[in-house]
Parts: C-alpha cells; sequence; structure tokens
C-alpha cells in the first residue's frame, strides 16, 4: 500500500503533503529532523491520510492536496479535528 498523507505542525499549525509506504517511519522521519523541507517546524502529527494500492494514484492525489482547492478541501474535511 501507497499512503498519502497530511502532517500539522504542532509549531505553526501549517500542513506538509508527502506519500510514503509507511506513515509511521515517515512520521518519525519528520520529527527527528531528516528531512529539510520540515526541520525548522517540528514536531507533526497526522492528522490525515488516503491510502492506494497504485503508487501513480497517490502521486496524483498528492497534487490535488497540494492545490488550493486540495488545501481547501482538507480544512473542510478536517474542520471539527482542527478546531478542537
Amino acid at each position: 500500500m501507497y499512503y498519502v498523507y497530511a502532517l500539522r505542525s504542532l509549531k505553526d499549525g501549517k500542513f506538509y503533503i508527502g506519500f510514503t509506504k509507511d506513515i509511521n517511519k515517515r512520521l518519525a522521519a519528520h520529527n527527528n529532523r531528516q528531512v529539510q523541507a520540515t526541520r525548522n517546524r517540528i514536531p507533526f502529527e497526522v492528522v490525515y491520510y488516503e491510502a492506494s494500492r497504485n503508487i501513480n494514484d497517490v502521486i496524483n492525489r498528492e497534487k490535488y492536496l497540494k492545490t488550493t482547492y486540495g488545501k481547501r478541501y482538507l480544512t473542510n474535511r478536517l474542520r471539527n479535528d482542527l478546531d478542537g
């Protein structure tokens, strides 16, 4: 399985979107400062993920979630979770 995921920085509240085969391992890499793009924004928590057996589907979904419409989708989808 492949996963597209959204992390939320507990430092600045912003999202990071990516894809992986192992969410727990990838979250640990982010929080251990092993990912250059997120090094200064730790700690992170997983707030959303989707699974697929096809990597191309996951890559396309990641690209969508990084667009304005995708960010809007995530914000609406997680409205209750992010408020609480």
